[in-house]
């Protein structure tokens, strides 16, 4: 619900897809009762994979459009974020997607163990990412590949390039039981405010 009112708030009349799984259908329905969420959009069934839950989401996009695939997961997204991305798409013609620093000391394994990588180098990809519909469309008419990690690989093996914009430190995805606390904290401060 917040990650569809920060799309909402950067603009009303965009059309809204969530695609959940089949099952969680009847629970959404009962959670934006109790909640009183009235912010429009269409819901539709996900699939076995990410992959096949983009592409479900896709069939409701005309081609003339540009389309932002963002993580629910990640519900700390902004409208500025979400503004940047689109507002680079449509300036550009080209997908878009956001990216942060890595901070860490990262190693890559090798045959005889390991080895630093130059960090400098690497950037954390966030979502949204924003494409033009056709190029989006298009791409995930490919074949599924267990490698795609995001809409970007996919829209990348297809032959498209991609532009990376700064994204935000705070547009964490809530994947461990870790992150979710931090999360909750940080949702506890924001209504605090």
């Amino acid at each position: 619900m917040h990650t569809l009112r920060a799309f909402h708030v950067y603009d009303y009349r965009m059309r809204i897809i969530l695609v959940i799984p089949e099952g969680y259908r009847p629970l959404w329905e009962t959670l934006c009762d109790e909640c009183r969420f009235t912010v429009p959009h269409v819901v539709v069934h996900g699939g076995e994979t990410r992959f096949h839950s983009v592409r479900n989401g896709l069939r409701e996009i005309s081609d003339e459009e540009t389309v932002g695939i963002h993580d629910g997961a990640r519900p700390f997204v902004t409208p500025s974020l979400i503004g940047c991305c689109f507002d680079t798409s449509f300036e550009q013609g080209v997908g878009v997607i956001p990216v942060v620093d890595e901070v860490n000391t990262v190693r890559v394994l090798t045959e005889t163990g390991s080895r630093m990588v130059d960090r400098t180098r690497l950037k954390i990809v966030q979502t949204p990412q924003v494409f033009p519909a056709a190029m989006v469309k298009r791409a995930y008419e490919q074949e599924y590949d267990p490698t795609f990690t995001d809409d970007a690989s996919v829209v990348e093996r297809s032959g498209m390039t991609v532009r990376l914009v700064e994204g935000e430190e705070t547009n964490v995805k809530i994947t461990t039981s870790f992150d979710l606390a931090v999360a909750e904290y940080r949702l506890a401060a924001l209504r605090n405010q």
